[in-house]
């Protein structure tokens, strides 16, 4: 089934009525809509200087509120149903792999088996600078992450031996009951690939793709699965819904889906929307999930 995902801001003033009250509300607002997935983003700290985010102005001031997404995601967990809780992404490396695998199993456990863990680099120095960690060796961090992550969910005892962490014979309870699917982001770089092969389950494509990258991309991934002796089909994509509107200004709901369908038939398996792009309002945007979940269901089934 193809899913859709809700961004949710876990940042900024836009849901910080009520001490980010506000925030739940739209939450529980999209489970009910159904909604298939909620989505929160990472920064640990900031710098002062945002210019090295490339996909347009950083939405925030350095000293802005950034909620933890993992926190967050225990406190929608505890007020939700159904909707599945992913983040979009963590910085994986900044946790170190047992903390992160320990906060991602208890969260699933807690949560009935609803997390999707979306894993990626960053893109500031700053935040492995505040860590004491070496934002060169990014890339290896977040291999040694998902290593750990696996071995800690798949094994007990558990052991890895990597150039950048090596242990054995220790345990890490609770484990997930089943598989927490990682989604690992970036553009399809030999390490991405690699990593996304050997830990992973979903594609987070790099924001700007065009559907050109995103069929170019799950062609190389199906054969990179099918060359590793994984199941092609079992791919999971993410991609974007572009809101369409009306000479009104409101929501064209078959422009919109229109959109999604082209992706879909790519072979994307899901589609995120933000919150903010539906409406600079977010009530008026938490209001018109129905319709649109309505309409998304009736064009992918």
């Amino acid at each position: 089934m193809t899913t859709l995902s809700l961004n949710v801001p876990n940042f900024g003033n836009l849901l910080a009525a009520d001490g980010f009250g506000h925030l739940i509300d739209v939450c529980v607002a999209a489970d009910v809509a159904g909604v298939d997935r909620l989505l929160v983003t990472d920064h640990v700290v900031m710098g002062p200087d945002t210019d090295a985010y490339t996909w347009g102005p950083f939405p925030t001031d350095p000293d802005a509120v950034w909620l933890e997404p993992m926190t967050v995601l225990a406190l929608i967990a505890g007020r939700t149903q159904r909707i599945r809780l992913g983040t979009g992404i963590v910085i994986a490396a900044l946790r170190g792999g047992a903390t992160l695998a320990k906060t991602a199993a208890t969260l699933d456990l807690l949560s009935g088996g609803r997390v999707d863990l979306g894993v990626g680099t960053g893109w500031q120095a700053k935040e492995y600078e505040a860590l004491g960690l070496d934002f060169d060796r990014r890339g290896a961090l977040l291999d040694d992450a998902l290593a750990v992550c696996r071995a800690l969910w798949d094994s007990a005892p558990a052991a890895v031996q990597r150039p950048g962490i090596a242990f054995d014979d220790v345990y890490c309870s609770p484990r997930p009951g089943g598989r927490i699917p990682i989604w690992v982001s970036g553009t399809l770089s030999r390490p991405v690939v690699r990593r996304l092969v050997t830990w992973g389950d979903g594609w987070i494509p790099i924001m700007g793709a065009t559907n050109d990258d995103l069929a170019d991309g799950i062609e190389l991934l199906h054969k990179a699965f099918a060359d590793a002796g994984r199941d092609p089909a079992a791919l999971q994509v993410r991609g974007r819904l572009t809101v369409e509107r009306t000479a009104g200004g409101e929501v064209d709901l078959d422009a919109t889906v229109a959109n999604a369908l082209a992706q879909v038939e790519l072979g994307v398996t899901d589609v995120v929307v933000a919150l903010q792009a539906l409406d600079a309002d977010p009530d008026v945007a938490a209001a018109a999930l129905p319709a649109l979940v309505r309409a998304f269901r009736a064009a992918v089934a």
